[in-house]
């Protein structure tokens, strides 16, 4: 039998299919009578529109692209249900890919994005540079999540990643730490970046010098902070705590620490940033930055 069309819909309410469609999204000035034909018949035959018949004709898809760095990170994952909650509320679908933290890529999949005709694109963090985004825009509309951003279709959400970084070295600071080391970000990446700064800022607000052999890039992942904290501790420097670009930083650095025959926090202490669900079941649990991964999205 397949799917009822708008012309089954119409012979059974005894309507033109065209009274049928200006019924169906609210055009249609018809007496209670036909429309309630309509209606009944619509549901009868358990009659749905056609998205992509109606993405032609309305000249909308329904549908909003997201790219992420990547889609493993449970940071971007509660942003991307944040994301696809929003968008359920007004009807629409999300098509979600990755990025891979590369900009090439990124602007190819906003490209394959807009090629699909979707009616909007989120840009959660990622690698593109705001240029790009902003010559994205002219053919639609785009949010930016993870930097500032404004211009003609464009929108930004942004947390103050400089805060958290000074928010988590301030905490180690009011524990008595004076050697403080860190597991950092990717120096590509703007987030990484700016935690590095709030980190640096709050040393300079303690008067203790900041010292690079104390710093130690990771990549943002479990392996990243553990091969970090190794490079740190055959290093030989001295500290007494660690901050973390991320949870998933602190989680590898910590594994490490304890690989090593340290104790956590007895021997080191640990702070991270994101607040990932996982950062509550550690042993010891996590301390971290929160930030609103789900609200953000």
């Amino acid at each position: 039998a397949g799917q009822p069309t708008v012309l089954d819909v119409a012979r059974e309410a005894g309507v033109s299919a065209s009274t049928v469609s200006r019924i169906l999204n609210g055009t249609a000035r018809v007496v209670d009578a036909k429309r309630a034909a309509v209606e009944e018949a619509v549901r009868r035959l358990n009659y749905r529109p056609n998205p992509a018949a109606r993405s032609l004709k309305m000249g909308v898809t329904m549908t909003a692209g997201v790219i992420a760095p990547n889609l493993d990170s449970a940071f971007f994952a509660r942003a991307m249900v944040g994301i696809e909650e929003g968008l359920g509320e007004c009807g629409y679908a999300a098509i979600i890919l990755s990025g891979n933290w590369n900009a090439v890529i990124e602007s190819q999949r906003i490209q394959l994005l807009i090629d699909r005709r979707v009616d909007g694109l989120f840009v959660i963090a990622g690698s593109i540079d705001d240029a790009s985004l902003l010559r994205h825009a002219q053919h639609v509309p785009i949010v930016a999540v993870g930097r500032q951003l404004d211009g003609p279709q464009v929108g930004a959400v942004h947390v103050d990643q400089q805060r958290c970084g000074y928010l988590a070295t301030r905490h180690l600071l009011g524990l008595g730490h004076r050697r403080i080391a860190q597991v950092a970000g990717p120096s590509r990446l703007r987030d990484a970046v700016e935690r590095d700064v709030g980190y640096r800022a709050a040393l300079a607000e303690a008067g203790l010098p900041h010292d690079p052999a104390l710093v130690e890039d990771g990549d943002f992942s479990e392996t990243g902070g553990v091969m970090a904290m190794n490079r740190l501790l055959d290093r030989g420097v001295p500290f007494t705590a660690v901050f973390a670009a991320n949870d998933q930083s602190a989680m590898g650095a910590q594994m490490a620490l304890i690989r090593r025959g340290l104790r956590v926090p007895d021997d080191v202490s640990i702070v991270g940033v994101d607040d990932v669900p996982a950062a509550a079941y550690m042993n010891p649990p996590l301390t971290t930055v929160r930030q609103p991964g789900h609200a953000i999205g």
